[in-house]
C-alpha cells in the first residue's frame, strides 16, 4: 500500500518540491521581517497610533503569512523526504533539526508578539535586533543542507 500511494505521488514531486520551496520562502520572509517590526515597535509609546498600527501589521503578518508557510513547510517538507526516501541521509537530518530550531523561534516570536499586543513588551530594541540575524544564519545552513547534501 505504502508504495503504491509513493509511486502515485511520484509524478507530483516536481509541483510539491516548488510549493514547499515558496513556502519556504514566505515563511522566511516573514520570520526576518516581523522581528524587525518589533525594533520599530519598542519605539513606539504603549497605546498610540502607531503602536495600535504595528499591532495590526503583526497580526496580518503572522496569522496570515507566517504561521500558514510554517504550517505548509512541515506538510510538504516530510512529504517530500518520504516520497524520495531523503529521509535515509544525514544531511536531512540535521536539516530537519535545524528547522525545529527555526520552528521554536517562531513560537518565541508568538510569544513577543502576544507581549506586544497586551502592551506588556519589556525587551529593548537592541534584543529584537540581535533576534533578528538568527533566522538569516538558520536559513543559510538550512540552504546549504538542502542544495549541497553533504554527509550523502
Amino acid at each position: 500500500m505504502e508504495d503504491s500511494i509513493r509511486n502515485a505521488l511520484a509524478d507530483y514531486i516536481p509541483w510539491i518540491l516548488a510549493f514547499h520551496i515558496i513556502f519556504v520562502i514566505t515563511w522566511m520572509a516573514g520570520m526576518l521581517y516581523l522581528p524587525r517590526l518589533f525594533v520599530y515597535h519598542t519605539q513606539t509609546k504603549a497605546g498610540s497610533e502607531s503602536s495600535e498600527r504595528f499591532k495590526v501589521m503583526e497580526r496580518k503578518l503572522l496569522r496570515g503569512i507566517v504561521n500558514p508557510s510554517m504550517v505548509a513547510v512541515w506538510i510538504l517538507g516530510p512529504l517530500l523526504a518520504w516520497l524520495t526516501s531523503a529521509y535515509l541521509d544525514i544531511w536531512l537530518w540535521i536539516k530537519f533539526t535545524l528547522v525545529v530550531v527555526l520552528s521554536g523561534i517562531h513560537g518565541f516570536l508568538v510569544h513577543c508578539w502576544r507581549d506586544f499586543e497586551a502592551d506588556r513588551n519589556t525587551r529593548s530594541e537592541h534584543f529584537y535586533r540581535v533576534l533578528n540575524e538568527i533566522p538569516a544564519v538558520l536559513m543559510i545552513f538550512i540552504v546549504i543542507l538542502a542544495v549541497v547534501k553533504p554527509f550523502s
